[in-house]
């Protein structure tokens, strides 16, 4: 069988390999651009999705760069990282593939990332031993494990997120979390839309999401969450949502 053209597997490969997570490779330069789950022909259906929306604005920078690919006439490289899973399993492997391939265009984490993902020894430790933070005010929580890597805390979290219109108007402080940890603690004087009009420094226009303007809260109130960790009933595992209230 010739691999430059293959596109599908055979109905009895299908049957024998389960559930499976695969990369994506980018042969120009042999850096893995994404990573998957999924069964049957999943892995090759990117590839369809390029062809598809070729010269469309709602093209993805994943399909966008399969699509680089085809137009420089190679082929991306499938890999199928672990097979013979079912579902459940295949989740934890994804997440856990993700994590090792920070650099990738997967859009979100893998499922439990955010509080189950990379950690060094310490981080692990303050994570389970630090005290349980008490909520003594109406806040949101947003998790900035990846945003933090390209941006300084304060930027990494206030913009841009996908939130509830109606519980922003209720939001008293926001608190940066990190693996499970209250690393930040902000005052929101105003709320804007994610345009390049309301936020310039971010060259950015996503309306539909929203970005806030404001400062490190009072040392008063910082005293109350910083260091500490987030409550177990807001981390439910396998949660991909960054954004959590507790209003």
């Amino acid at each position: 069988m010739n691999k430059k053209q293959l596109n599908e597997f055979p109905s009895e490969v299908i049957d024998k390999i389960g559930y499976y997570v695969y990369r994506l490779i980018d042969p120009r330069n042999g850096e893995t651009f994404y990573v998957g789950k999924g069964k049957g022909n999943r892995v090759f259906q990117h590839m369809k999705g390029a062809i598809d929306l070729k010269g469309t604005d709602s093209i993805s920078e994943k399909l966008n760069t399969i699509y680089e690919i085809l137009n420089a006439g190679l082929d991306v490289i499938h890999v199928i990282h672990r097979h013979g899973m079912d579902e459940k399993i295949a989740f934890e492997v994804e997440a856990a593939v993700i994590d090792s391939y920070p650099n990738t265009t997967n859009i979100v984490g893998g499922s439990g990332s955010n509080d189950y993902g990379p950690m060094n020894a310490l981080e692990i430790v303050n994570k389970y031993h630090a005290e349980v933070a008490e909520f003594k005010h109406r806040v949101m929580m947003i998790t900035v494990n990846k945003s933090l890597a390209e941006k300084g805390l304060y930027d990494a979290t206030r913009f841009c997120w996908k939130l509830s219109e109606s519980k922003l108007k209720k939001v008293e402080y926001v608190l940066a979390v990190k693996q499970g940890i209250i690393i930040g603690v902000y005052k929101p004087t105003a709320w804007k839309r994610a345009t390049i009009e309301n936020f310039p420094e971010f060259h950015t226009d996503i309306p539909e999401r929203f970005g806030f303007v404001g400062r490190e809260a009072d040392p008063e109130i910082q005293a109350i969450y910083i260091r500490k960790r987030v409550p177990d009933e807001f981390r439910k595992r396998g949660a991909a949502n960054p954004v959590k209230y507790s209003l």
